[in-house]
């Protein structure tokens, strides 16, 4: 089992990232600032480092070359800079990759994986998790998953249901396409708003209003169920009519 370290200040965010990778099989270690990073790289190796930029008390750039002079460690950084001459420092200070904010999970699965495929750190099929390689993870997405008489399809982002396509909105395609990649498995609205609108800050009534409309399109309501399961204060999965 791989594992890896997250460096990142804001809670929320960090908590996320945690849980995104510890579900496709990675063991994961966190700090909320650079110096925490470099005690985690010194006193435990890990397989990989996934580093912020916008750290409290070091500038991730300098963390970066700390970490360098102590550590070959594969590091990829998570940054809401864009500026193609910082990340071309980055780049030349030792990172081996970088995510431009806001990503979602399946780009920091993929990415991570691709960084330690090259790295030698893992097989080419990728990190394990029930089983599973995380290569075939990520894959899933651009698949169509069939859930009773539901039909989605991300890579020609089309829903149909009973033969007859859906007319969604961006916003309820994703959200729909998400649940249906997590076929039976319980979503948090917080995960939710993190994968799908990568804003983990915007008020949970968002997803119910798109869930509502979701349900209409199906032809069900949240006292009726079909599709659209509530697990009440946990949160919501797709799964076939019985």
């Amino acid at each position: 089992m791989p594992s890896v370290l997250v460096v990142e200040d804001d809670p929320s965010i960090r908590q996320s990232l945690i849980e995104v990778l510890a579900e496709h099989g990675f063991a994961v270690r966190s700090a909320a600032d650079g110096f925490g990073a470099l005690r985690e790289v010194t006193q435990t190796p890990v397989d990989a480092v996934v580093l912020d930029l916008g750290l409290p008390d070091l500038d991730g750039g300098d963390a970066l070359r700390m970490i360098r002079g102590i550590s070959s460690v594969p590091v990829l950084v998570a940054t809401a800079r864009d500026d193609e001459r910082e990340i071309i420092s980055l780049l030349n200070a030792g990172a081996d990759d970088y995510l431009v904010k806001p990503f979602s999970g399946g780009q920091l699965i993929a990415r991570l994986s691709a960084v330690l495929r090259r790295t030698g750190q893992v097989p080419a099929a990728g990190p394990a998790a029930a089983g599973a390689p995380v290569a075939a993870a990520v894959s899933d997405p651009l698949r169509a998953t069939t859930v009773g008489e539901l039909t989605v399809d991300p890579g020609a982002r089309t829903a149909c249901l009973a033969g007859r396509e859906l007319r969604l909105t961006r916003r309820e395609f994703d959200l729909l396409a998400f649940l249906a990649h997590h076929t039976g498995q319980v979503v948090s609205k917080r995960r939710l708003l993190t994968e799908v609108w990568r804003e983990p800050y915007v008020d949970d009534q968002t997803v119910d209003v798109h869930l509502s409309s979701l349900r209409r399109k199906l032809g069900e309501r949240a006292a009726a169920p079909r599709y659209l399961l509530t697990v009440r204060g946990v949160g919501i999965k797709l799964v076939a009519p019985r």
